[in-house]
């Protein structure tokens, strides 16, 4: 059974940034990418998982090269009808483990957003790692994106009432760390795992990125949040977003790394 596509036949991927908890996550990955990218539009862009073209899309608007692979049908028809030919974008349908058709050196920019999120032993990790540096130009950055362990326990198990579940399904380490198989869909990490992956290539790593920080947590809060108690929420937010000690708590985080 492929429950990839059939998670994303029935998941509204297209608006998981549209509430105001949501849109953390998003708003904070733009502003490493526009950090980087300082505007030159020089810089090839290529984003593996394109989903819906959330990044994409807005990006090859902007006047940027972009490169759009998406494993699921679906995911790239919504991406498609956002596109009204103007923009300097090419969309196909790939696999993150297999990117043979695009050359070595090639993109200065590389988004792997989503990938990470449904790849389950760490023999496909690391391909897909070493299939998104080497598509990178040497000193160019990869961006990728991880769901997070902590979160989902504290969440999920705890917050959700799933303990006994969880349990009697034998989806739990003695040390808490979830068990995730393709029927989960998500794959869940620790800090210290993604820098173990980081290890095995020739990459810096630049920062490590809490995406989205206490957003779910609080989400009830944050979605009826005023505009200016909004605002004050992601000054607060992106003047925390790098400390180490707050990354492992957040549901999502984003590994920057360099190719050396």
């Amino acid at each position: 059974m492929n429950y990839l596509n059939t998670y994303y036949e029935t998941h509204d991927e297209d608006n998981r940034f549209s509430s105001k908890h949501g849109r953390i996550e998003y708003l904070t990955t733009r502003k490493y990418i526009d950090e980087y990218l300082a505007g030159d539009l020089s810089k090839r862009i290529i984003e593996i998982g394109a989903g819906t073209g959330n990044y994409s899309v807005p990006l090859a608007k902007e006047g940027y090269a972009v490169t759009a692979v998406e494993l699921v049908e679906r995911n790239i028809s919504v991406l498609k009808s956002k596109l009204d030919g103007s923009e300097n974008i090419e969309v196909s349908q790939g696999n993150a483990l297999d990117l043979s058709r695009f050359e070595c050196d090639l993109f200065d920019l590389t988004l792997c957003l989503g990938p990470m999120y449904h790849l389950y032993s760490n023999a496909d990790k690391l391909t897909a790692l070493s299939e998104a540096v080497r598509v990178t130009k040497p000193a160019g950055i990869i961006m990728v994106a991880y769901c997070m362990n902590e979160a989902t326990v504290i969440q999920y198990v705890f917050g959700a009432g799933f303990l006994n579940d969880v349990i009697e399904s034998d989806l739990l380490t003695p040390d808490w760390h979830c068990k995730s198989e393709p029927s989960e869909v998500f794959e869940l990490i620790r800090t210290e795992e993604i820098a173990e992956l980081d290890s095995h290539f020739g990459v810096t790593r630049l920062k490590l990125i809490a995406s989205d920080g206490a957003a779910h947590y609080l989400r009830a809060l944050i979605d009826g949040m005023d505009d200016f108690t909004y605002e004050k929420w992601l000054d607060y937010h992106f003047s925390t977003c790098e400390r180490q000690d707050l990354i492992g708590a957040s549901n999502h985080t984003l590994d920057i790394i360099r190719k050396n």
